[in-house]
């Protein structure tokens, strides 16, 4: 979510619990995280910079380095340990995304999971992003599936918050004397944007206009609200991004039913918010508890591309969405056959003044977010504006302070590393107190910069939709100069005339990346998503055969055997009787994945690249009753990543069908989907059978997968490996 993008900050999202909570207390208008989510989530939660605690990028993204490994060090105990260690009741709900993936599996280990890391209950998805239709859940450290489907009125973000006030209801109930400390981390508005149709309709039509207009809207609107000076000015507009008049009417009428989608998408979730507010309230604890509404972990994302997208994982790997076929499917935006994000131009529209989006940690429009406080009997104030800078990593010492707790010497045994962050509990009460943060670096996949003292000092380094094979010199990289204490919004690069100044600035960046570990820069963006080029830990490194029983399944992309690039052979060993249905076993979902199935008896393999190309073998007839080898070799045609594959699908040692797959999943099938035997969880890959409820009807015995080497054709080694037991 942009700093431009809720009516709290002067947006176009009608955001009434923002502007309640602004109403009853402070809302700052210099409030800085990291650019992206994971790394902004572990500076919250532990109060350090995020490379410091091993998340310089997505935990997706990890490599071997200091900075980047993704593993939350013992040392950087998170605000979770030190309430729960103080008496606090503590739950998390919702988005996660710290979590090693190669750990996100039934085998763990748990020690990174919510419930190791200081919550006491955890219900919520660990990945980036979720469908939020049919969502991939967990309590505690168990696969949960949700109590309804879609049809029959479910939305994960109603659910999680539902699931959070039973919690604090229960709490308090139980223990009203023991203090909590909730944590709600909603999946919208990260895309996709799934919503029902009446609240995107409720927009229909407000955004005619265009992104250009909004802008100019928005800044007024801030201005009135006192959240940027009078003088401020917009942004220049990012190169390579249309504006409004330079889009014909079918992209005009596209990209605005993507904005009306993720304003009606925004609206629901504060809304859902606005529930928990009211049950703080009914339970008579409103006033007591100390409230953070952050509006976003980085600024709005132009990860659409020019166009924006029904299918996310197009993008993802290099891919624009055709207009015309967006534009013939715009009354089903937002339900669960699509996976949409909106257009850059809505992203910069968003970040209003601000220039740039989300992964531009240079920029302020992947920087600066919104953020609301609220503390009934602690802050006086009520409806002000706090203009001090800060940083995300300042919200757990402001925690502390508030609640009198000191910093700690250790944390189960471990010593410490420094708390990283400032409180900003002086400005509670204090509209003019000097600002206590005066410098703060940012980097994130080799867009950095660093502001000291007024000034700000960037480089942008790459596009972020752009997101394959993207990498450049850094050396080639151009630094700006901004003075943020005369111009607001980044709109006059003065690098020219304040050579030395820079010079100075970017000396200091590197003094800040080599003490907070952000060196070696890394600008690899989709191609860091596969293990095996990141370099990092590989669950099932230097294994070429595994066995799953039947019961299986939740697995993750990192945890599950890795098909991708590469020649490998799948064996079933299962057994039917008359016209058995269901999914002997799935990876991914509708947007990306394949599936070996059965329906009326018949065997089928389907193969779904990025939920634009589908590919179906099937054989001619339905399988014989008895016990079967059902077999899927998949012959890669080695290369680089995403190259062709031939299929062929054979019984018993006799081949039943064949196909061939022009182009193939280079990086990953889905963030938010799972590996499965028996059943396709999420939503289906292929729609020859129903979502969720598909699970297989015969006896799977074991399912087998040979895997042959990266890049290469089948061996002749691999051809050989399949076992027919039941011929």
């Amino acid at each position: 979510m942009g700093f431009g993008a809720s009516s709290a900050y002067g947006g176009p999202c009608e955001m009434p619990t923002a502007e309640r909570l602004s109403d009853d207390g402070l809302r700052y208008s210099r409030f800085h995280v990291t650019s992206l989510c994971s790394p902004t989530r572990q500076a919250l939660l532990t109060g350090r910079n995020h490379h410091s605690v091993g998340m310089g990028v997505t935990s997706e993204m990890s490599t071997p380095e200091p900075g980047y490994h993704g593993y939350r060090p013992a040392s950087a105990g998170t605000v979770g340990q030190i309430l729960g260690g103080n008496g606090y009741s503590t739950a998390a709900f919702g988005k996660w995304h710290q979590t090693p993936p190669v750990e996100v599996s039934t085998a763990g280990p748990f020690h990174r999971w919510p419930i190791g890391e200081g919550f006491d209950f955890f219900y919520g998805f660990m990945g980036a992003e979720m469908n939020h239709w049919y969502p991939q859940l967990y309590q505690g450290r168990h696969p949960i599936e949700p109590a309804k489907l879609p049809e029959e009125g479910y939305h994960l973000t109603e659910d999680l918050v539902d699931r959070a006030i039973d919690w604090v209801t229960n709490q308090q109930a139980i223990t009203p004397d023991r203090p909590f400390f909730t944590y709600l981390a909603l999946g919208a508005t990260h895309a996709p944007f799934h919503v029902a149709p009446e609240w995107r309709e409720k927009y229909a039509g407000r955004f005619d206009a265009g992104w250009d207009a909004q802008r100019e809207a928005t800044l007024a609107r801030q201005k009135e609200l006192g959240i940027v000076p009078e003088d401020a000015e917009l942004a220049p507009w990012a190169e390579g991004v249309p504006h409004w008049d330079e889009l014909d009417e079918t992209e005009r009428r596209v990209a605005a039913r993507f904005m009306e989608t993720y304003a009606g998408f925004a609206e629901h979730a504060d809304v859902q918010v606005g529930r928990f507010v009211d049950a703080l309230e009914e339970l008579g604890v409103l006033d007591d508890t100390l409230i953070f509404y952050l509006l976003g972990d980085n600024g709005a994302s132009g990860e659409g591309g020019p166009r924006g997208t029904m299918r996310e994982h197009l993008v993802g790997h290099g891919i624009q969405d055709d207009t015309a076929d967006m534009a013939a499917r715009l009354d089903s935006l937002g339900d669960p056959t699509t996976y949409p994000i909106y257009p850059v131009g809505w992203a910069l529209a968003m970040n209003t003044p601000y220039p740039w989006t989300k992964q531009i940690a240079s920029h302020l429009g992947g920087t600066r977010d919104g953020m609301v406080v609220r503390w009934g009997n602690g802050i006086e104030a009520r409806g002000e504006i706090r203009h001090q800078w800060h940083h995300v990593i300042d919200v757990l010492p402001t925690i502390l302070e508030a609640t009198g707790l000191p910093e700690p010497v250790s944390v189960d045994g471990t010593p410490q590393q420094p708390i990283e962050g400032t409180s900003l509990r002086y400005t509670f009460d204090d509209a003019g107190a000097a600002d206590r943060r005066t410098t703060q670096y940012f980097e994130m996949i080799g867009n950095r910069g660093v502001y000291h003292e007024g000034w700000l000092a960037g480089t942008r380094h790459g596009v972020p939709w752009e997101m394959v094979d993207s990498s450049r010199p850094f050396e080639d990289d151009v630094w700006e100069l901004y003075d943020l204490d005369t111009d607001w919004t980044q709109a006059r690069d003065l690098a020219e005339q304040h050579p030395e100044r820079l010079r100075a600035l970017r000396a200091r960046f590197e003094v800040e990346a080599a003490r907070y570990k952000v060196l070696p820069l890394d600008d690899r963006v989709t191609e860091r998503e596969n293990p095996e080029v990141a370099g990092r830990l590989d669950l099932h490194v230097g294994r070429t055969s595994m066995s799953f029983g039947p019961r299986v399944g939740r697995l993750t992309e990192e945890a599950a055997p890795n098909v991708k690039n590469r020649s490998h052979v799948v064996t079933a060993d299962l057994e039917v009787v008359t016209g058995t249905d269901g999914v002997v076993v799935a990876q991914g979902g509708r947007f990306g994945g394949w599936s070996l199935y059965l329906v009326g008896g018949v065997p089928t393999y389907a193969y779904n690249f990025v939920g634009r190309d589908l590919t179906v073998v099937r054989a001619s007839g339905p399988l014989e009753p008895g016990r079967h080898d059902l077999v899927v070799r998949f012959d890669y045609d080695g290369g680089p990543p995403g190259s062709g594959a031939s299929v062929a699908l054979e019984v018993d040692g006799e081949t039943i069908g064949s196909g061939r797959i022009p182009v193939t999943t280079a990086y990953y099938f889905a963030f938010d989907e799972t590996f499965n035997v028996g059943v396709d969880r999420g939503s289906p890959v292929v729609d020859d059978y129903r979502p969720v409820h598909n699970e297989f009807q015969g006896l799977i015995h074991r399912v087998r997968f040979d895997l042959g080497p990266v890049g290469e054709p089948p061996s002749e080694e691999l051809r050989a490996r399949a076992h027919y037991t039941h011929q």
